[in-house]
């Protein structure tokens, strides 16, 4: 009997969690391509949405209706802005050739706006969906949304002067400015010294609250891939602050979900064997930065799990490399407790396997994972820290792109 008792209370048990990860995978859809086609999966249900295209960069309206993204070539000598429509399942232009590599969803209503040769445009409504287009400023270096859906903080590239770089003057532009010089407000403008040396501005992206803005201030090209310097201002252009040094890579950089802390990861150098840490600055405060990588180990992609912890993808640096063929990191994740500085792992892929792109949806952590000699991977995903890792996509070109009710990337 009390054999039959255990093993009903396994069964029990395994019954819960087997319902458990389905309840958290069924709520779940990410866009994603595969062998350079659209896909979109939802919960356990996988559609092809392309045939004919090489896609990358899809990304979500802000209700879901619609998924934005580039067809290009292999070489990358092209990028036409495309949309796909979920209710009418149509894959459309949004004009008759838009090519741009630059497009951002606002974060109100399913209107898109897109950077083309430097001039910033927007999508107009036709028929219920965004189609056609309005010219709205020029010189436009980056942009990015204003939380209220109505304006853009936009960067102008710095100009080459017989003594030296100039300065580089962040603007704020409503929406329907259409070209007029009169309804441009300058934001701030960033000097450039010995100690600060920019040309551009540009991966803005906001708190939580909407008072802050960060964004990396960029030098020329060679010297950015091995250094920018990470920045913030506060939301009326009153308040700047240098937060550190990193590499380019925009994921690098996340808000917390509810506080005005900004982690990113720090450290100069482009390869990634050595002197990339976890750092979390609280905002205004800057100065009481924390880092969380511990001695011999480099993070190469965090996200915020939760208020006060973090997930990091990590793995051993390799100050013994000097030349030849870059290696291989590979990466695990683990979770950082900000408050008491306790870390563990959290996910444990194979040999010759790496762990990347951490992700988080609600309670649920996913990942992508991809074996060294392969250009494909895998999506997995687990609920929670302590949650049973489970193979949710397979044979993806890149981690996807997941519709979240509060925002998308």
């Amino acid at each position: 009997m009390i054999l039959v008792f255990r093993i009903i209370v396994l069964l029990l048990f395994l019954s819960f969690q087997f319902t458990t990860m389905v309840s958290a995978t069924s709520s779940l859809t990410a866009a994603f391509t595969r062998d350079h086609q659209l896909w979109v999966k939802n919960g356990e249900t996988e559609i092809q949405l392309t045939e004919d295209k090489y896609v990358y960069s899809p990304k979500w309206s802000y209700d879901g209706r619609f998924i934005a993204y580039l067809s290009g070539d292999e070489l990358g000598e092209k990028a036409d802005l495309f949309i796909y429509d979920t209710k009418e399942k149509e894959n459309y232009q949004p004009y008759v050739s838009v090519e741009t590599t630059n497009f951002k969803w606002s974060p109100v209503k399913n209107q898109l706006a897109y950077n083309m040769n430097g001039v910033l445009n927007i999508t107009k409504m036709e028929e219920g969906r965004p189609y056609g287009f309005e010219n709205v400023a020029l010189g436009v270096s980056d942009f990015e949304w204003f939380p209220n859906g109505r304006e853009f903080i936009v960067s102008s590239r710095a100009s080459l002067r017989p003594t030296g770089w100039g300065p580089v003057p962040l603007y704020r532009v409503p929406i329907d400015a259409n070209l007029s010089e009169q309804q441009v407000k300058p934001l701030f403008t960033l000097q450039t010294d010995q100690d600060l040396f920019a040309v551009s501005a540009s991966d803005f992206k906001w708190s939580s609250d909407g008072k802050w803005v960060s964004f990396l201030a960029t030098p020329t090209a060679s010297l950015s891939n091995d250094s920018n310097t990470l920045c913030v201002l506060s939301s009326e252009g009153e308040d700047f602050q240098v937060i550190g040094n990193m590499l380019w890579y925009q994921d690098w950089i996340k808000w917390a979900p509810s506080a005005n802390k900004l982690a990113y990861i720090s450290g100069e150098g482009r390869f990634f064997v050595e002197n990339k840490t976890t750092t979390i600055a609280d905002i205004p405060t800057s100065k009481k930065q924390k880092e969380y990588t511990p001695k011999g180990y480099v993070d190469l992609d965090l996200e915020w799990f939760s208020p006060d912890h973090v997930i990091v993808a990590r793995a051993k640096e390799n100050r013994e490399w000097d030349e030849g063929p870059v290696p291989t990191m590979f990466t695990e994740l683990y979770e950082i407790n900000i408050k008491t500085k306790q870390q563990k792992q959290v996910t444990f892929p194979p040999k010759n396997h790496f762990d990347l792109d951490p992700q988080v949806v609600d309670s649920t952590i996913t990942w992508f994972r991809q074996h060294e000699d392969r250009n494909k991977g895998e999506v997995w995903l687990k609920e929670g820290v302590s949650g049973q890792e489970r193979l949710w996509i397979k044979n993806v070109d890149a981690a996807p792109t997941f519709f979240t009710k509060s925002g998308n990337p």
